[in-house]
């Protein structure tokens, strides 16, 4: 029976990552006819086709995406046993690179990298605050901080915070406009769109007692900053989404008032990393420090 290392399950995966058998050799070190030879080796081992395979890009197989699953839980299993045996000795070193959105990383996300860096002298941490989606891979990205599930199957998602977005708008708008009685109603008024990283645009999925409610909403104004719907929230021009913990002064200062307070969207903030987190030590102390720090830490999530 022809036998395989795990090596070649780690340049599968990789070049599974990439769609890209050269890119996979650039990154390794290796050649292309290395890297191609390799998970030759590993089809013909497990009697399948890993890969459709075109002049510049490859495709996973169904097949491949099955294997891929295997190979993510056996270099779990090495992780642990890895683990076990080295401990903590790993000291965090190197370029950490981070993405997030622009509120969020200049409330949080970047005065917690701040003390993480007084507590890791050797980590250099840059930071890019972005309202957009990114490609970690080829933008050699460690972590994206964001809002919102990480579902792209390549990437490896840890969550860090819980939170909800909730609807709201200022007391002007309110007097001027009535409160909306229902979800269905917000079709009727002025509501701020969010060009979110992962949102349809102009449609709101709520959770209601009732349960899960759809609306297609329009307004005049709409921004992918929210922090600038947030402004324009308090101004008067309308009701707007937005995360809990983003518009907590503004209610408790009265410039906003809650719209429909038994309706709320989920909200949680995950990071996304192309690497599981005992691979990496950067990334690991990164994601540990966020967890902590955003909720219990001085820049902690307000709910």
């Amino acid at each position: 029976m022809l036998k395989f290392q795990l090596t070649d399950l780690q340049v599968f995966c990789l070049a599974a990552r990439k769609a890209s058998f050269a890119a996979a050799a650039m990154e390794l070190g290796m050649s292309p006819a290395y890297v191609s030879k390799r998970i030759a080796v590993l089809e013909r081992a497990l009697g399948v086709t890993l890969f459709h395979r075109a002049a510049r890009r490859v495709t996973v197989t169904d097949d491949g995406e099955r294997v891929y699953a295997s190979a993510q839980q056996i270099f779990e299993g090495v992780d642990h046993m890895g683990e076990a045996v080295a401990g903590a000795r790993s000291e965090p070193r190197g370029v950490l690179r981070v993405t997030t959105s622009f509120r969020l990383g200049r409330k949080h996300i970047g005065p917690i990298l701040s003390m993480l860096a007084q507590r890791y002298p050797t980590l250099d941490i840059t930071l890019d605050a972005v309202d957009r989606r990114v490609d970690l891979i080829s933008e050699n990205i460690d972590l994206d901080v964001r809002i919102g599930s990480v579902d792209e199957p390549h990437l490896v998602a840890h969550r860090i915070a819980d939170s909800t977005r909730v609807l709201c708008a200022a007391p002007s708008y309110l007097e001027r406009r009535g409160i909306p009685a229902s979800i269905a109603e917000l079709s009727h008024h002025d509501c701020l769109v969010l060009r979110d990283r992962n949102q349809a645009f102009g449609v709101w999925h709520l959770s209601s007692p009732s349960g899960i409610q759809k609306v297609k909403v329009t307004g005049r104004l709409s921004s992918n900053n929210s922090e600038i719907v947030r402004g324009w929230g308090n101004d008067g021009h309308g009701i707007l989404l937005q995360a809990r913990w983003d518009v907590s002064e503004d209610l408790k200062a009265g410039r906003l008032r809650a719209v429909l307070p038994d309706c709320s969207q989920p909200g949680q903030i995950w990071a996304a990393s192309t690497v599981r987190l005992s691979h990496s030590a950067k990334v690991c102390v990164c994601v540990q420090f966020l967890q902590e720090q955003l909720a219990r830490g001085p820049f902690a999530l307000k709910q």
